[in-house]
């Protein structure tokens, strides 16, 4: 039986607390190293999700691992019993980076060489690669074939009629063919991910699939609510593709701490079980692991692991849809009204891992309806900053029929708006901009923070002031209050 992780330890940059092993603030190639290491031997997370896309990458890291840390990989096997998993770029949409993925796919034969003259055997330590922003079953194919005809099959040719091949020459080239886990981020492909799958598997033997469900840039494109649902929609869809075909799939999620992108922390395992009961793996992003303290993550782990796997609960696919497209609507417009803003303070929101993102060529910024945004997390961390918690946006386009929908399929809507609203400083223009000077009804009882209300009103008056030296001072300490960045 092959084993599927639960646990995919992350490197979103989501967190307040820098790690006790990191030289810098940004953590950068080696202590990504360290840092994998450490969520698999002491948080217990059974996958490292290493991601090639906007930064740079150690592309030794099953050497890095093994020669290391020794001892620990004797008894926990890479590839049998912990996993690492590439995140790649994804060519169509990523286009300066497109060849990083041929290199990347190029490094899985000599990490099988690396793990062979370790171990001693074949069992290769890479076979999986993830595909962001996955559109189509082609993209899928492409990285598929690319690896087995061109990465494996180069292997049989000879330099020269008289000349040895090049297996021969430079040993064969394993595994022979990996699995490609699409990661499906926006709304269109994630209601369409049923076809998608079947057209990509229909000429494919294989033992399963996993699939990726985005859910913070749904959040950031649409509103928390319609990332809820469609995530929801997207559950049933593979639950019923599964039954359909009599194939075993594996939805991973990628959820964060903070509500808007998953309320994930070690205090909200048990909800995050139940509201999403088909999810065999979740992601743990950088503020869960580093956040909090270490007796909590490790038992909240733990107790994912542990969990039992269920059926998604059943979801009127119409209606969800006619909700998501009236709340998108207004969620878009309230987006709009505060896009420059939030383009500004996302600019101090403090860096933790050194990416190449939304500068010059080696970036791509999030567009939403027209409008060029930040990245989730700083997008988050901004919103937050200025005592506007993203989670507000929208609400109000609803009527009291239509939360009382969404509370039936969204079991945590009321847990995760009181965890969220405590932020909400209503007293700043921004919050006026958006609902007006009148206070505002909302669908939850909530108690204010006071202290971090204060910290959101000296940051209003910096801004206004356009005295930008000491935002991200506070910014930060804002975000200690919070437990989480963005």
């Amino acid at each position: 039986m092959i084993k599927i992780p639960k646990c995919m330890s992350t490197q979103h940059p989501d967190n307040v607390n820098i790690p006790f092993f990191a030289e810098n603030a940004e953590l950068t190639g080696d202590d990504e190293i360290k840092e994998s290491y450490y969520a698999f031997s002491h948080l217990g997370c059974d996958e490292q999700m290493w991601d090639y896309e906007g930064k740079e990458v150690d592309n030794f890291v099953v050497k890095k691992l093994l020669t290391k840390y020794e001892s620990y990989f004797w008894k926990n096997r890479l590839g049998n019993d912990v996993f690492i998993t590439y995140r790649v770029p994804n060519p169509t949409i990523e286009k300066n980076e497109a060849k990083i993925l041929l290199e990347t796919l190029e490094s899985i034969p000599r990490s099988f060489d690396t793990a062979k003259a370790f171990y001693g055997d074949d069992i290769p330590p890479i076979f999986e690669v993830i595909l962001p922003m996955t559109s189509s079953s082609q993209e899928l194919n492409r990285i598929y074939r690319y690896y087995s005809e061109i990465v494996v099959g180069k292997q049989n040719i000879a330099l020269g009629k008289e000349d040895i091949t090049i297996a021969e020459w430079i040993g064969k080239f394993k595994p022979e063919k990996i699995n490609v886990i699409p990661l499906f981020e926006d709304a269109r492909r994630m209601l369409n991910l049923d076809y998608i799958m079947g057209e990509y598997l229909r000429d494919k033997d294989v033992e399963y699939q996993r699939v990726f469900l985005a859910r913070s840039d749904p959040s950031l494109n649409y509103g928390l609510i319609s990332a809820v649902l469609l995530n929801k929609i997207a559950l049933q869809k593979l639950q019923r593709f599964s039954e359909n075909t009599g194939l075993k799939i594996y939805p991973i999620l990628g959820l964060g701490s903070s509500p808007f992108r998953g309320n994930l922390s070690p205090q909200t395992v048990d909800r995050i079980a139940k509201e999403y009961p088909s999810v065999y793996t979740f992601t743990i992003q950088s503020s869960f692991k580093y956040d909090h303290p270490f007796e909590k993550v490790r038992r909240a782990i733990k107790k994912l692991k542990k969990r039992k796997i269920n059926h998604p609960d059943e979801v009127d696919e119409k209606i969800c849809l006619e909700i998501i497209k009236k709340y998108t609507q207004e969620y878009t417009r309230q987006i709009k009204t505060l896009s420059n803003i939030i383009n500004k303070v996302s600019k101090y929101i403090p860096s933790r891992r050194k990416r190449k993102l939304h500068i010059g060529l080696f970036g791509y910024s999030r567009n939403t309806n027209g409008v060029e945004l930040p990245r989730a997390i700083p997008f988050t961390a901004a919103f937050y900053s200025i005592g506007l918690p993203p989670e507000i946006l929208g609400i109000n386009a609803l009527d009291d029929s239509e939360i009382q929908f969404v509370k039936e399929i969204y079991v945590n809507f009321d847990s995760d708006l009181k965890d969220s609203f405590r932020y909400l400083n209503p007293d700043t223009n921004f919050y006026k901009k958006i609902f007006g000077a009148k206070n505002k009804e909302f669908p939850v009882d909530f108690q204010i923070d006071e202290e971090h209300k204060i910290i959101t009103e000296h940051i209003s008056n910096l801004l206004r002031k356009n005295r930008t030296m000491d935002l991200k001072e506070h910014i930060l300490r804002a975000s200690y209050l919070r437990g989480f960045l963005g």
